[in-house]
């Protein structure tokens, strides 16, 4: 007996997806090699255990198919499910293929298919799913002009003369590095380079920590409420939110709720704020009841053991007035600064009940305000501290960061997996979150805490050196042209998938850098790659020229191991979340060998087009309802079924 059944398949799941709680959906099973006379039931768990018996369709191509139309629950919740099949005898059970809960089923297996439930009233801005967001380390951006009395150095900390030098690596005994060099970029500096920005395309910008802090990444946060002096103050932040929206770029501001740094003026252990300041000074101190103490003053709990960073008790009543729910908490006030919302780092170390409080107060200052994650793993059934968690039901999070994708792409042009690999992926975080959540995921390249993405795309990102001796790196000519390739892949893609695409500042310049912290290197203002920064230019202005690449539905495809691809429509006047839209199609397929592939795709697939328009203005035309198209080695391409072929540019 064989059981059949595939999740992304409308056949035998439909509606396909997250669904609102009360909704309705069907579910139908295929058996093979059966009598028809069996016991066919689906079973459901949605914290408690569910049996439904399944209705025979009959016999069709030698298969007889089952069928269960059930309401899932009213409270937003996942909902799991797999078919047990018996004859009195024997039972067969077909399950999920693997722990993503999504695909197609595979025999025996104890992995249950996963519905996501989510609150009917759960959306998100709208600004998220049509955005280009672009990361700022502030200190290694720009150094803005006139604001030579900012950049001075405090105790410990190192100035670098020379813009272009490589920042310093200063290890202490547990390894962790001081981060104790400053360049002296500003906010001053971050608003002097608006036009830039705004000339790029981007309409987000995400800032790392800005908040006073001892390191140049400020994860150690000493002050919630002050923005570091060697940045600028709170009147130079909101000159900078309001010459940016003025320029249609939004602020989103890094949230470092879970921890903060042990010269804050909240813990005090450096003494910088007086002897009777912060919990570590006094036991009786107004903060001492927002730290674990085991042994007061110097045992106590620190954030994944570096005491540097002394982890906070989120539910204490206190601190959650101060950040959150208070007249003038910290979440409130960089809101009514101007800010346009928070990406919170290490969101799943935070307790659910503190997030969905602060989703709450977020939308209560601004109903237009994001609230974005930091979770590295699929967000619908993160598993942490021993239990499941799930971001994406209504009550915490907007979206989170896309580190899946950025691990399915990179794992795929280094030729680790193949491009079925990367559908497997994406439909399971398709089928798995909601669309606004889906939508509106922060599709990152390069980050802060990852090498250079031309070094990872390389082939050569320097793990395999010695810490130290990663500063020497270089990339030789031929890993760069091969790194950019596959850079220029990469960006493609993330330009046609759904999501809000992320650049990490200087990687359209081409900059290079190992790990943390050759990774944080400045901006190479006047030495950029000039044809990666061009062709950074022409993949953002292709995906707001075309809507269907933001907000189209989509449907990903893998025609062979070397090449995956991507459908983005509009059709019948509605964009994927059913707003009025203009009819158009789109196709991005990334061709990782070295050979040329041609690709067929059937004119129905491609809503019924004659003709295609490259993304550099190449026409191509079915025959016998279908399309050749060819794709060199390393090489993408974009083609649209537009009305006016003279709105595809020259690429």
């Amino acid at each position: 007996m064989i059981l059949e059944h595939h999740s992304t398949e409308a056949f035998y799941r439909y509606p396909l997806g997250a669904l609102k709680a009360g909704s309705q959906v069907r579910l139908r099973v295929a058996l093979t090699g059966a009598q028809e006379l069996l016991c066919v039931q689906l079973r459901v768990w949605d914290g408690e255990e569910h049996r439904y018996p399944m209705r025979p369709l009959g016999l069709r191509n030698d298969k007889f198919f089952y069928e269960a139309q059930i309401n899932v629950t009213a409270k937003p919740c996942l909902y799991w499910y797999r078919f047990e099949v018996t004859d009195g005898q024997t039972q067969e059970v077909l399950g999920a293929p693997d722990d993503t809960g999504c695909g197609e089923g595979r025999m025996g297996s104890t992995a249950d298919f996963q519905i996501t439930v989510y609150d009917p009233d759960y959306s998100v801005p709208d600004w998220m799913a049509s955005g280009i967001m672009y990361q700022i380390m502030v200190d290694r951006f720009y150094h803005g002009k006139g604001t030579d009395e900012l950049f001075r150095a405090r105790e410990g900390q190192a100035l670098h003369e020379n813009w272009d030098e490589m920042p310093s690596l200063n290890l202490s005994q547990n390894g962790d590095n001081f981060a104790n060099d400053f360049f002296g970029g500003n906010l001053e500096g971050v608003r002097q380079k608006l036009p830039y920005l705004r000339d790029l395309g981007v309409s987000v910008i995400y800032f790392n920590p800005i908040f006073r802090a001892r390191t140049n990444h400020k994860y150690d946060t000493s002050d919630y409420m002050q923005i570091d002096p060697m940045f600028g103050d709170e009147a130079a932040f909101k000159r900078l939110c309001e010459d940016a929206k003025a320029m249609g770029i939004r602020i989103m501001l890094d949230g470092v709720f879970s921890h903060m740094g042990d010269d804050s003026v909240y813990f005090n252990r450096r003494g910088t704020h007086g002897e009777k300041v912060g919990a570590y000074r006094d036991p009786n101190s107004p903060y001492a009841k927002w730290f674990n103490f085991r042994n007061w003053p110097d045992d106590y709990d620190c954030w994944w053991g570096f005491r540097t960073l002394p982890n906070v008790n989120e539910m204490d009543e206190d601190y959650r007035r101060y950040v959150l729910g208070g007249e003038d908490a910290v979440v409130k006030h960089w809101l009514r600064a101007g800010a346009s919302g928070w990406r919170l780092d290490v969101a799943d170390e935070l307790p659910m009940p503190f997030l969905r409080e602060l989703r709450g107060q977020v939308k209560a200052t601004d109903p237009d305000a994001a609230v974005l994650g930091e979770v590295w793993e699929d967000a619908s059934h993160k598993v942490a501290y021993g239990a499941m968690r799930s971001y994406v039901l209504g009550d915490t999070l907007d979206s989170v960061m896309n580190y899946p994708l950025r691990e399915a792409l990179v794992s795929f042009l280094l030729g680790r997996i193949k491009a079925g690999a990367v559908v497997h992926t994406l439909q399971a975080l398709q089928q798995n979150y909601p669309k606004p959540f889906f939508y509106s995921l922060m599709n990152l390249m390069g980050s802060h805490d990852r090498p250079r993405i031309l070094n990872v795309l390389s082939g050569n990102d320097g793990s395999n050196l010695p810490r130290a001796a990663r500063a020497q790196h270089r990339l030789s000519p031929e890993e760069r042209m091969i790194g950019t390739l596959r850079e220029h892949m990469m960006l493609r893609m993330i330009m046609s998938l759904p999501g809000m695409p992320c650049i990490y500042y200087a990687d359209e310049a081409g900059q290079e850098g190992c790990a943390d912290p050759f990774c944080r290197r400045t901006y190479p203002w006047g030495k950029e790659d000039q044809q990666l920064l061009g062709y950074y230019h022409r993949m953002i202005a292709m995906r707001k020229r075309h809507p269907v690449l933001a907000v189209g539905e989509c449907r990903f495809f893998s025609p062979c191991d070397d090449v995956f691809g991507v459908i983005r429509t509009i059709s019948g006047g509605k964009d994927a979340f059913g707003r009025p839209a203009r009819d158009e199609c789109a196709v991005t397929m990334i061709n990782r060998s070295s050979r040329t592939v041609d690709v067929y795709l059937s004119a129905e697939e491609l809503c019924g087009a004659q003709e295609l328009t490259s993304s550099r203005g190449e026409v191509v035309c079915a025959r016998a309802g279908a399309f050749t198209i060819q794709l060199c080695g390393m090489r993408g391409r974009t083609f649209f079924k537009t009305n006016a072929a003279n709105e595809v540019m020259q690429q």
